[in-house]
């Protein structure tokens, strides 16, 4: 497996405010890495580190095995990165805006031609190539960012927000190209729509507050959103004291008259258990529900759980 981004205990200080706090991670190629977090949480400030925009405090970055420091050249030279607002320059036709890219990225002239030929064909740009880029769409304006961030071939791709303002058509083209972009590349998605990162991503990182707090693949993510919670209606009152004995569960809370919500542990479901507790106990067991979490809850959650209070 080969890395292409490793990050290692890398913080930002703008002033005395630290923006991004010890932060480590790595990118191998074949990941498509969903990037999330609330605003101000420290993302653009790691993305921007990590395509050698901001110089990092204190850590280390290597794209592709070379330091963005020591090898800044060489590094970015592994990069293919859109920004937010793709960098277009709109009185040029397609066309003519990748090839003066090409030129840019130092491409030799031999290479230009079928290069620009293969991120149109990839970007699905070849009926619009000899168009003024300002009488484009929003989406076909999306892509030729991408096709820009993709035409020296780079082994890492960073893409930030990339289908915002985009119908569903156009976005499920561009989810769809991440997802290809991703079987030979390293790619870094982030995004505020979080279920992008379900449709598109291998892993997901959360950041808050300039801290990691979530470093998971999407399948490890998926284990915790079909575990862990169960809604219970009962008849009568049940005994809550009782209902906590039972192993695997962690704790609970009350929803409404006789209405409660266990929350128990991923490694196994006490819910035979439960329904035991309730019956035996003459409760009288009406509903036994197991609750799937999306990923808005798990955010929700790992954001609220490392808040700190305000001074």
């Amino acid at each position: 497996m080969t890395t292409l981004i490793e990050a290692e205990h890398v913080t930002r200080y703008y002033g005395k405010q630290c923006a991004v706090n010890d932060v480590s991670f790595t990118l191998n190629k074949g990941e498509v890495l969903g990037f999330l977090g609330p605003n101000g949480a420290g993302k653009t400030t790691t993305m921007q580190m990590l395509c050698g925009n901001l110089a990092p405090s204190s850590g280390q970055i290597r794209i592709n095995g070379f330091d963005m420091l020591d090898q800044p050249s060489l590094a970015k030279s592994s990069l293919g990165y859109l920004p937010d607002t793709p960098p277009l320059y709109k009185e040029l036709t397609v066309e003519e805006f990748l090839r003066y890219c090409a030129l840019l990225h130092g491409m030799a002239s031999t290479d230009i031609n079928q290069a620009i030929t293969r991120v149109k064909e990839r970007c699905g740009l070849i009926e619009v190539a000899n168009r003024l880029i300002a009488n484009l769409s929003k989406g076909f304006q999306q892509r030729i960012g991408i096709a820009q961030a993709i035409l020296h071939n780079p082994q890492v791709i960073v893409l930030d927000e990339p289908t915002v303002g985009l119908d569903p058509i156009q976005i499920r083209e561009i989810r769809a190209l991440i997802r290809e972009l991703g079987q030979a590349h390293g790619v870094i998605l982030s995004t505020h729509i979080l279920t992008e990162v379900q449709e598109s991503c291998t892993h997901v990182q959360i950041i808050h507050q300039g801290q990691l707090v979530l470093n998971e693949t999407i399948a490890g993510l998926n284990r915790q959103m079909n575990t862990g919670t169960l809604e219970v209606v009962t008849r009568l009152a049940p005994d809550i004291k009782s209902l906590l004995a039972i192993p695997a569960v962690c704790s609970i809370e009350s929803l409404a008259e006789n209405k409660i919500r266990i929350h128990h542990t991923t490694d196994a479901s006490p819910a035979e258990s439960i329904a035991e507790r309730i019956i035996d106990g003459g409760w009288g067991l009406l509903e036994l529900t197991p609750v799937k979490k999306s990923i808005e809850d798990i955010f929700i959650a790992l954001t609220r759980e490392h808040q700190q209070p305000e001074l």
